[in-house]
């Protein structure tokens, strides 16, 4: 029998081969432990961000039954109750669901400013009007009012036709990066931000007093709901008549069951103002907003929607966003 002797430095290359093997097993192991366990955490993510979103859509349910109760209580909306703005909890198991309902039309609807529908939008003169009222109310400089409100119809309108002091395609096509007016409805206000002229100090001081309707209808402004840090909206439905300190004197007189319509347009200060359309006077509201936040075991799910109140009193969700509006 021959024995082979195995030199001390071929056992050393051998020990460590059998190491480096040893090593590599162990990293593969690692990885192959870190995708599971990071494949059970996404797991688990997944069903807890989908868990709370099934909790947001069940308040918007909950909302929906709300302001149904709301506007069928009564033929105005005012805000006895409590419920404009107001914080409202819900515990479920591991976690909180928190709402906040809100008067969707307290605001200047930004595709006022256009009349006709689908791929026929044209300048509306009343609206354009009553946005640089608003901008006048807020302390915007004539010149930059009537620029700001000839940018904004020139965005939502479907003609290629400039507005004196406005911009069509060819001023954001020399942009960079280049892009086309909407040339329709404006689906959020966040949308401003891309209007020429509507810089991130502009889009923060007129963000609270205008909203983007499903409609381009004038405003349709609850007169018994306006809170006196807006109201200024009067200022607006009257066209600049009526200043933003009488216009707080107004809702401050407001009596404790509010106004009807044509109360509301009996008033001495809005009889002398007059309106363009006093059909924009509402002592209901016809739009509300909802704002969401669900907690649930590691996840965080917001979301907010627009409701409608049609003719009918029938209420119907007819915008949802899973962040908060901006």
């Amino acid at each position: 029998m021959i024995r082979r002797l195995t030199k001390p430095s071929e056992r050393g290359v051998a020990l460590l081969t059998v190491l480096l093997l040893v090593a590599v097993l162990a990293t593969l192991a690692a990885v192959v432990l870190d995708d599971i366990r990071f494949g059970i955490r996404r797991a688990a993510n997944a069903e807890a961000v989908g868990q709370a979103r099934w909790y947001a859509l069940g308040a918007e349910t909950l909302a929906a039954g709300q302001i149904s109760q709301l506007v069928r209580a009564s033929d105005r909306v005012t805000l006895d109750g409590g419920w404009h703005d107001r914080p409202f909890s819900f515990p479920v198991e591991n976690g909180l669901i928190q709402s906040r309902i809100t008067d969707g039309a307290a605001c200047f609807n930004l595709n006022s400013v256009v009349q006709g529908a689908g791929d026929v939008l044209s300048r509306r003169d009343p609206g354009v009007a009553q946005f640089n009222a608003l901008l006048g109310a807020l302390n915007f400089a004539p010149r930059e009012a009537e620029m700001l409100g000839a940018a904004l119809t020139d965005w939502v309108d479907s003609d290629g036709v400039r507005e004196s002091g406005g911009a069509e395609d060819e001023a954001y096509l020399a942009g960079s990066p280049a892009y086309r007016t909407g040339g329709t409805l404006l689906a959020e206000v966040s949308e401003l931000r891309a209007i020429r002229g509507f810089t991130p100090a502009v889009y923060a001081r007129l963000r609270p007093y205008v909203c983007a309707l499903p409609t381009n209808d004038l405003s349709p402004i609850n007169v018994n709901t306006i809170t006196p840090d807006k109201a200024l909206l009067i200022t607006m439905l009257t066209e600049g008549e009526v200043s933003p300190e009488l216009a707080q004197r107004v809702i401050a007189a407001r009596p404790a069951g509010g106004w009807s319509a044509s109360e509301f347009l009996q008033l001495p200060a809005i009889v002398e103002a007059g309106l363009a359309d006093p059909s924009q006077v509402k002592a209901t509201t016809d739009y509300f907003t909802l704002q969401t936040q669900v907690d649930y075991l590691d996840a965080e799910v917001v979301a907010s929607g627009l409701f409608e109140v049609d003719s009918t009193d029938q209420v119907r969700l007819v915008a949802r966003r899973w962040t908060y509006d901006e």
